[in-house]
């Protein structure tokens, strides 16, 4: 299953993409393989470009797409993927707020951060059990 949350904005700001993954999964990025456990991640990511939130969601919500960046191998085979806007929202922000619930962790240092100086990373691991 692929939604959003609601009418994706043609806004500028941040967005969540909540991701479920029902098996292992193992990735080959740039550099190295990395194994996701099966379970549900969080990815926050701007829109600040052309199109806004809603351009960028809907990319995100295709399966078939050029793989530009970590997130987009990961979206192409989750096996749900849900999507929130954020209008005028900031991904670091959002992560750090996140990260200080104390029910998600770092899976993979790195990932979807590459050209931030502020985060771990973008991609945040719900805890098992963390409700």
């Amino acid at each position: 299953m692929r939604s959003v949350a609601a009418s994706p904005p043609a806004d500028k700001g941040a967005y969540l993409l909540l991701l479920r993954l029902d098996a292992p999964l193992d990735l080959r990025l740039l550099h190295s393989e990395i194994r996701l456990c099966s379970g549900y991640y969080v990815y926050a990511g701007n829109a600040y470009g052309s199109g806004g939130i809603g351009a960028r969601l809907r990319r995100h919500l295709w399966r078939d797409k050029r793989l530009h960046r970590h997130i987009d191998r990961l979206t192409g085979i989750a096996d749900a993927i849900h999507a929130f806007a954020v209008p005028d929202g900031h991904e670091c922000v959002i992560v750090a707020q996140l990260l200080a619930t104390g029910r998600f962790d770092v899976p993979v240092p790195g990932f979807g951060s590459s050209d931030c100086r502020h985060c771990e990373a973008h991609l945040l691991r719900l805890r098992p059990r963390a409700f």
